[in-house]
C-alpha cells in the first residue's frame, strides 16, 4: 500500500513536470497571457482546479510581490502534488527559456530580433490568448454591474497610473468595495482544495523568506564575495517588484549596470532577446546572469530572483482555505477577482495591443487566431505556431 502511494506521488509530479513543460515551451507574450494558458490547460482542459479557485489563487498571487504567472503555476503544482509538485512545476515552466535566454547572452548576443516578423506574430498571439481568458474569466468574476464597474475601474487607473503603486492601490480599493458590497452575499459551498503542505512547513517558508530578505545585504557587507552580492541583488529584486513582468525591468537595470556587471548595450539586447522566449520574463535573470558568469551566472540568477515566490506561494496556501471561506473575506476576494479581470484588460491594451497591433492586418490577424482558440478550440501550441507564421508572411507582404 505505502509503495502504491509512492508510486502515485511520484506519476503526479511528474504529471505536473510534462504539462509545465508544455506550457513552459509555448507560452508567449508575457505573465497576462500566462494566466490565460494556464487557464485553458490547467482548469478547462485537466480541471486540476475549479473556475473560482483558480481565480482566488490568481487573486492571492496578485498580492504577492514577484512574478505572478510564475506563482499561479507554482501553486497549482503544489496543489496537484505537494512540494515537489510545486518545485516541478517551476522546473517546467522556467527550465526552457532559461536554457536559452542562457545561450543569447553566450551565443547569439550579436544578433537584433526585435525586428523579426516571427517576433510580431508572437504578440499578435499573446492578445488573441489574452482575450480569450478575458472573455472566460470575465463571464465567472464579473457577473453583475457593481462587479463590472470594479472591473472597468480597476482597468482605468491601472492604464492612468502604469505603475506597481497604481496596481496595489487598485487592488486595495477593490478589496474595500467587496467587502462592503459582496461580504453578505457569501457562498456557503465554496470548494475547498486539499493543500497538502503543513502550516509548520508554511510557517518556516514565510521565515526563510524574511529571514533571508534582511540577513543577505548584512552578510553582503561583511563578506566581500562576488557570487553572495549576486544572489542579493536577485534576491532583492524577486522580494520587491509587485506585478511582475516587465516591472522587474528597472530593478535589474539598477542591480546590474549600475554595479557593472553588464554593459546597457547588453541590458537592452537581451531585453529583446527575451520578447522571443516562451515563459516568464523574470528568466531575464537568467541572460544578465550568464553575460556576468556563464552557466553558473544564469544559475545562481535565475535561483535567486524566483526563491522568494516559491517561499511565499508556499508559505500562504496552507492559509488558504480559511481565508476563502470567511464571508468578510469572500467578500474581499470577489471584489479582488473582479479587478483583476479589469488589470488583464488593461495588459490587454498596453502593452499588447499597442505593441502588436499596428495595422489593420495585425486586428484581421488577431481575429483569426482568437476564432480559432476560443471556437474552433485549436490547441494552443499550434495557435502559437500559426501566429509567427502569420507574423512572418505579414513582414514579407506589408
Amino acid at each position: 500500500m505505502a509503495g502504491s502511494r509512492k508510486r502515485g506521488a511520484r506519476n503526479s509530479w511528474l504529471e505536473v513536470l510534462k504539462v509545465s513543460l508544455k506550457l513552459g515551451l509555448t507560452s508567449f507574450g508575457g505573465p497576462a497571457a500566462h494566466l490565460g494558458y494556464f487557464h485553458g490547460e490547467y482548469v478547462r482542459k485537466r480541471q486540476w482546479m475549479d473556475e473560482r479557485s483558480y481565480a482566488d489563487l490568481v487573486a492571492l498571487c496578485q498580492f504577492l510581490p514577484g512574478p505572478a504567472s510564475s506563482q499561479v503555476g507554482i501553486g497549482i503544482g503544489t496543489v496537484r502534488a505537494g512540494l515537489v509538485g510545486g518545485i516541478a512545476a517551476w522546473i517546467g515552466f522556467t527550465m526552457p527559456s532559461v536554457v536559452a535566454l542562457a545561450l543569447f547572452a553566450m551565443l547569439l548576443q550579436s544578433f537584433d530580433l526585435a525586428g523579426e516578423g516571427w517576433i510580431h506574430g508572437l504578440k499578435i498571439v499573446a492578445v488573441a490568448i489574452v482575450a480569450h481568458a478575458i472573455a472566460g474569466m470575465g463571464q465567472k468574476l464579473t457577473p453583475d454591474r457593481s462587479r463590472i464597474s470594479i472591473a472597468v475601474a480597476a482597468s482605468v487607473v491601472t492604464l492612468l497610473v502604469p505603475n506597481a503603486a497604481g496596481q496595489i492601490i487598485v487592488l486595495l480599493l477593490a478589496a474595500v468595495c467587496g467587502w462592503i458590497w459582496f461580504r453578505r452575499q457569501a457562498e456557503a459551498d465554496v470548494p475547498v482544495l486539499d493543500v497538502p503542505v503543513s502550516r509548520r512547513t508554511a510557517i518556516v517558508c514565510l521565515v526563510l523568506f524574511f529571514g533571508l530578505l534582511a540577513a543577505l545585504p548584512l552578510l553582503r557587507g561583511w563578506i566581500s564575495s562576488h557570487w553572495l552580492a549576486v544572489f542579493d541583488s536577485y534576491y532583492r529584486s524577486g522580494s520587491l517588484v509587485f506585478g511582475g513582468g516587465h516591472v522587474v525591468l528597472p530593478f535589474l537595470e539598477k542591480e546590474t549596470v549600475a554595479a557593472g556587471w553588464v554593459s546597457k548595450e547588453a541590458f537592452l539586447a537581451g531585453y529583446g532577446a527575451t520578447q522571443a522566449v516562451p515563459g516568464p520574463l523574470f528568466t531575464f535573470a537568467s541572460y544578465l546572469g550568464a553575460i556576468d558568469g556563464g552557466w553558473i551566472g544564469a544559475a545562481v540568477a535565475t535561483f535567486a530572483i524566483f526563491l522568494p515566490a516559491y517561499l511565499l506561494v508556499t508559505g500562504t496556501l496552507p492559509f488558504w482555505n480559511v481565508i476563502r471561506t470567511s464571508p468578510a473575506l469572500q467578500g474581499v476576494l470577489a471584489g479582488v477577482n473582479a479587478a483583476v479581470v479589469g488589470l488583464l484588460l488593461a495588459a490587454l491594451y498596453d502593452p499588447l495591443w499597442t505593441s502588436a497591433i499596428g495595422s489593420t492586418a495585425d486586428f484581421a490577424w488577431a481575429a483569426v487566431l482568437y476564432t480559432m482558440l476560443a471556437y474552433w478550440k485549436v490547441p494552443p501550441w499550434i495557435v502559437v505556431v500559426t501566429g509567427a507564421l502569420g507574423g512572418m508572411g505579414l513582414a514579407v507582404l506589408l
